[in-house]
């Protein structure tokens, strides 16, 4: 085992989780995360419906006992999602744990502590960790520069970012952004987290529910393989840099607005890209961690080899240079 205050609040064997990613997070990736003993999240708005959310964390519990969550990202869309009642889904669902990302949760924190949810927020600076250690929810995820997404739009990355974090909040951090191996752990350890948040790295896994060709993307990128998307409309977006990507940025710097942009990046077209394996159909997201992957293991297998590195390190390389 490693254990954490994370790992103890939340009921999982390892300080590793699986963060919510839209189209990617269904059950058959969030229960091989659970089973490998880390913490999996489905993602809420991947389900059209709440009905269809319920079905989904069915199906998860069909695949695994162990604990799992559910993210739920709170952004405004144009077309309005009923938040309200996704929430009602999760506590419907019995699951006990939540992500949620995007705008402030609190409107949503009395019903979900009601029901005994525990909820972890993803941040993307100290302010916002701060604000929303304030405002009661159980712990952290922040989000440094390196990640896939939206990263926020100071900039910082994470070796300034979680240290900084960590001297101010006093719940339960984990790192993301950039994270993809037993380096990645031990250094968020060392920065003061509780464990690491990974996205990249997981949709590399078998069970991923995506295309072959993306997973071969992934491994064939590297740490330049992104772009960054919406900088100059301060809606900082990195996903992979594929011609589409290319071709939004030129747009953006012709002065199109984001309603003429808009239907070249539209998460339908992802959507597409994750089914049918076509790379330049649409923008998808993937973070800078591209370049440590370089293979596509089970689940079990990647936190397995996550943990036992992560050990080695601790207990051989570290401990001899403290010596």
């Amino acid at each position: 085992m490693l254990k954490t205050r994370f790992t103890e609040m939340f009921g999982v064997q390892y300080p590793i989780v699986q963060g919510g990613m839209q189209w990617v997070g269904r059950a058959e990736l969030t229960s091989a995360v659970a089973n490998a003993g880390a913490l999996g999240f489905l993602t809420g708005l991947t389900q059209p419906t709440p009905e269809d959310l319920v079905k989904e964390v069915k199906r998860c519990r069909d695949m695994t006992d162990k604990p799992f969550g559910v993210n739920l990202t709170i952004l405004p869309t144009l077309v309005p999602r009923p938040y309200g009642e996704y929430i009602d889904a999760i506590i419907q669902s019995g699951v006990k744990i939540v992500e949620t990302a995007g705008n402030n949760p609190k409107p949503f924190l009395p019903k979900l502590k009601e029901a005994g949810i525990k909820v972890i927020h993803k941040c993307t600076s100290v302010r916002h960790g701060v604000s929303a250690e304030r405002i009661g929810v159980d712990a952290i995820s922040m989000d440094g520069f390196e990640c896939a997404g939206h990263p926020g739009e100071d900039d910082v990355p994470n070796l300034v970012l979680l240290p900084a974090a960590a001297n101010v909040i006093k719940i339960p951090m984990l790192a993301s952004g950039g994270f993809a191996d037993a380096r990645g752990l031990v250094a968020a350890l060392a920065l003061g987290c509780d464990g690491m948040n990974m996205g990249t790295r997981f949709m590399a896994t078998k069970e991923a529910p995506i295309h072959q060709k993306v997973k071969e993307a992934i491994v064939a990128g590297d740490e330049r393989s992104t772009a960054l998307l919406f900088r100059t409309m301060r809606n900082t977006a990195r996903v992979y840099g594929n011609s589409v990507a290319k071709k939004a940025i030129e747009m953006e710097h012709e002065g199109k607005t984001i309603q003429e942009i808009g239907p070249l990046v539209a998460g339908a077209r992802g959507k597409v890209v994750y089914e049918t394996g076509d790379l330049e159909h649409g923008v998808w997201s993937a973070g800078t961690c591209m370049g440590l992957i370089q293979d596509i293991p089970t689940c079990q297998e990647l936190v397995e080899r996550i943990v036992r590195e992560a050990k080695d390190l601790i207990r051989q390389r570290l401990a001899t240079m403290a010596a």
